[in-house]
């Protein structure tokens, strides 16, 4: 990796959590520790922030970052979504919010064009590929949440686990 792109991802973190009825604790909770460790990304120096835009955690998260960005200007959101129209199935509320966060991104990358069985994993690739920390909703089970994280622990990617 060259230099440039070396320092590009010193200041770049992604997410990873489990969908709200795996996660294990309150949305109320989950956004408390999500937005303590973005605060702390942020003191760290941390400006890029890619959410994979699953329902629960990313989201949650993406809306966060949008929060923080108002305060500071050198805030980014990169949307990498697996596949274009992952949305379409949720519910209505969960759509328009999807939706909201894509119009307020700073990007949008859909690493698909659709949907095929390793596309989740594609995505959380990607993320991890372009980062140096990993902000983690993690309770232990099997899934693509602890897929990501294994990756990013293969890649030496820091994680922060809001969850420990």
């Amino acid at each position: 990796m060259n230099d440039s792109k070396s320092a590009l991802k010193l200041h770049r973190c992604c997410f990873t959590g489990h969908r709200p009825e795996k996660l294990g604790v309150s949305e109320t909770r989950a956004k408390v520790l999500l937005k303590s460790a973005i605060q702390q990304a942020i003191s760290d120096g941390y400006v890029t922030f890619i959410s994979g835009m699953a329902r629960g955690i990313d989201l949650w998260a993406a809306e966060i970052v949008i929060e923080e960005r108002e305060k500071n200007d050198n805030i980014h959101l990169v949307c990498a979504s697996p596949f274009n129209g992952f949305e379409n199935r949720w519910s209505e509320h969960e759509q328009a919010l999807y939706r909201s966060i894509i119009e307020q991104a700073d990007f949008v990358k859909f690493v698909s064009q659709h949907y095929y069985r390793a596309c989740f994993q594609v995505r959380n690739e990607w993320m991890v590929d372009r980062v140096s920390r990993v902000i983690a909703a993690y309770n232990g089970t099997k899934g693509g949440t602890k897929n990501t994280i294994e990756y990013a622990n293969r890649k030496e990617i820091f994680v922060e686990n809001i969850l420990d």
